[in-house]
Formats: structure tokens, C-alpha cells, sequence
């Protein structure tokens, strides 16, 4: 199998981390350990994996049975773990985003590129059904030149309550858009081929979660208390992005909304356009045309449901490390720039104003990563 004898350690071992533990396990590779600052996190893990646990990630990047570590902890402390275990020269495979700042993450693409390990970023809806036929049929030329993206990522509530990480700007350097709109618009850049940026407006807006009449009929935020914590981040974000080929994209993500929630996803083409939900394993494709008479065509096309966007994800990292090569997909340069971008929309919401991509302190040249020799 392709996972088999590549040793990985878990750092974070809630849904994320067991969800990943599963994966690559399935893809043959074992599971030697795991960090939690949670006992009985470690003790869970401990019992279904068969791995050795530890308290801090200090411990687990010294052990000689791990090759990889994935990297599933909030936001702020991707840095201080990805950096300690591509300094080991282990591989690495950190979840979205990339960091809680973009000085975080430029950091830790800098010692990407130092590291003789690789180091990819869990953007794993890239990954989906929908999207690999996507990616085929706009391969094929199908779709002509894209022109624009509509990404949305909007729950009608789905705050995920005051008192979390998710609320905390320390420890998730944001909200709604850095938890579920980078997924968004991470796909939105991804299907463009990730174009040079030129513009970035938005607005960030905190509407709901300071509420003490919010209503949750889900339970998503679990006995809300808009009094317990302070919730300083946003919950809902609006954006649009320019292009310097004039292609845009237009973004919508929110916790929590008073309308429908969506995982929209459309893109439009000179010749077709297509949409899906985010994630899903189906996909639309939208034509026009004059054969017999002026019409149109809908095809619907029907993936994989075995196909997970984790799974493929998980299936391309462990590739990666047993060929010993560079992933082509995920990659740092990729994750940073989705992070630059989320750095502009809170500017801009901030200023007021559109504006531009910060200079990025690193160059392209420093961030790649040469093939690497057994």
C-alpha cells in the first residue's frame, strides 16, 4: 500500500486528528504516535491506534518511528509544530489555513523551504469528486476561458459559540472566513490556477455572536452564553477579488446568516461554466448552443461517492513522501497566497477600502522546493 512504512504522528487529536489517523492507516501507513494536552485524548488515541502519546509536540518530533507529522491543533500554533518538524527534516502535512497571520505563515514557508522535508496544507475539497471532473472536463478545454468564480461557504446559524477557539482572534486569527471561507476560497484561486491578484475588497461583519437572544435551533454553539467570552472575530464576510487577466471572484462566508445556507460553487467559462456544491460528488455542467435550434444543454455527472476529498488528500501526502518528491498539489506557495488574500479582505474591511496584496518577504525562489534523494 502506498502508506507502508512511513511512521506518522498525530498533533491534535480531536475529530480532525482521528479523522486523519484513520486515513492514512487505511492507506497503510502506521500510526506511531500521537500529542494532546487533553489525557484522555491520549489515552483514546492510545487504545485505538496502538501509538505512543505525548503531551507536547517536542517529544513526538524526536521519536525515531515517526517520518510525518500532521498537524490538526488551532491556528496560532501551527507555526511553533510545522517549523520544529521540518527543522527534523519530517514531513508534513498542516490543516488549513495555513496559519493565523501572514507572518506566521511566511514563516513557516520559510523553513519549508530550508527543510529537506515536504510540506503540504490540508485544503482537501480540491480533492472531492466534483471537483477532480472539473478539473478533467477544464483540461479538455471544455469550459473556454474562466472568467469568474462564485464561492460560498454560509450557514444559516452556525456560530460555533463564545468560549471556543474558533471565537478567540489569539488563537484563530479570525472567524468565519478563516474557519470555513478559506475553504471557499482557497477552491475559487485553485480553479483559476491561482492568478496574480490585483485587487481585494471586502467587509468583515460581527453580527450575531455578541447576541444573548441568538437563536440556535441546531444547538451548533452548544449552551450559548454571548456574555461568558468575548468574541471579537467575524461571522460573516463578504469579498470580491480582481484579477490582473480580469478574471474576479466573488465570496460569501458566514457562520451565521438570515438566509438559506450554501456550499455554491459556480464558475463560468467562455464556452461553459459549471457548479457543485463544495465538496460534494457531483458536478453540473451549464452550455449553450445552435445545433438544430437555439438551446441549451445541462449535464449532470455523477462521481465517486468513495472518492473523499481526505482521503485523496491524505493518499497524495504519503505519495509524496515515499517517492520522495515535491507535491504538485497543496503546496505552501498555494496556502500562503490564500492567506494573503484573507490578510487583504480584513484590510480592506478595515480601511474601508479595496486594496492591494502586501509584498510578500519571501521569494518565489526561497520557497521552492527541489526534489529530494533517499
Amino acid at each position: 500500500m502506498i502508506g507502508d512504512g512511513i511512521g506518522v504522528g498525530i498533533v491534535g487529536l480531536g475529530g480532525m486528528g482521528n479523522l486523519h489517523a484513520r486515513s492514512v492507516r487505511d492507506l497503510g501507513a502506521d500510526v506511531v504516535a500521537g500529542v494532546d494536552l487533553v489525557p484522555e485524548q491520549r489515552d483514546r488515541f492510545a487504545e485505538e491506534f496502538g501509538a505512543q502519546t505525548y503531551e507536547t509536540h517536542d517529544e513526538l518530533v524526536v521519536d525515531d518511528a515517526v517520518d510525518a507529522v500532521i498537524v490538526t491543533t488551532p491556528n496560532r500554533f501551527h507555526e511553533p509544530i510545522a517549523v520544529a518538524a521540518l527543522e527534523q527534516g519530517l514531513d508534513v502535512l498542516v490543516e488549513k489555513p495555513l496559519a493565523h497571520t501572514v507572518e506566521s505563515a511566511e514563516r513557516i514557508a520559510e523553513a519549508a523551504a530550508r527543510s529537506d522535508g515536504i510540506c503540504m496544507v490540508g485544503f482537501h475539497n480540491r480533492h472531492a469528486a466534483s471537483m477532480a471532473m472539473f478539473d478533467e472536463q477544464h483540461a479538455r478545454g471544455r469550459f473556454g476561458d474562466l472568467t469568474h468564480v462564485e464561492a460560498d461557504y454560509v450557514r444559516r446559524r452556525g456560530v460555533p459559540g463564545p468560549g471556543s477557539w474558533f471565537t478567540d482572534p489569539e488563537l484563530a486569527g479570525g472567524g468565519a472566513l478563516l474557519d470555513i471561507g478559506v475553504h471557499a476560497l482557497d477552491l475559487a484561486l485553485y480553479a483559476l490556477d491561482f492568478p496574480e491578484i490585483t485587487e481585494v475588497s471586502g467587509v468583515a461583519r460581527t453580527t450575531f455572536g455578541t447576541d444573548a437572544e441568538y437563536a440556535d435551533p441546531d444547538g451548533f454553539g452548544d449552551n450559548w452564553d454571548a456574555e461568558a467570552e468575548t468574541y471579537e472575530v467575524d461571522d460573516s464576510v463578504s469579498a470580491f477579488i480582481r484579477t490582473a487577466e480580469g478574471q474576479t471572484i466573488s465570496l460569501e462566508a458566514a457562520w451565521a446568516t438570515n438566509r438559506e445556507e450554501s456550499m455554491d460553487f459556480k464558475v463560468r467559462g467562455t464556452q461553459a461554466g459549471a457548479q457543485f456544491d463544495i465538496g460534494d460528488t457531483n458536478l453540473r455542467i451549464l452550455e449553450a448552443g445552435t445545433a438544430g435550434c437555439d438551446h441549451y444543454a445541462d449535464v449532470n455527472m455523477t462521481g465517486d461517492e468513495t472518492l473523499t476529498g481526505y482521503g485523496k488528500q491524505d493518499e497524495q501526502f504519503l505519495e509524496a513522501i515515499a517517492v520522495g518528491a515535491t507535491p504538485e498539489s497543496n503546496t505552501v506557495e498555494e496556502a500562503l497566497t490564500v492567506q494573503r488574500v484573507i490578510d487583504a479582505i480584513y484590510r480592506s474591511s478595515e480601511s474601508g477600502r479595496a486594496t492591494r496584496l502586501e509584498e510578500s518577504r519571501i521569494s518565489e525562489a526561497q520557497l521552492e522546493q527541489t526534489t529530494r534523494l533517499d
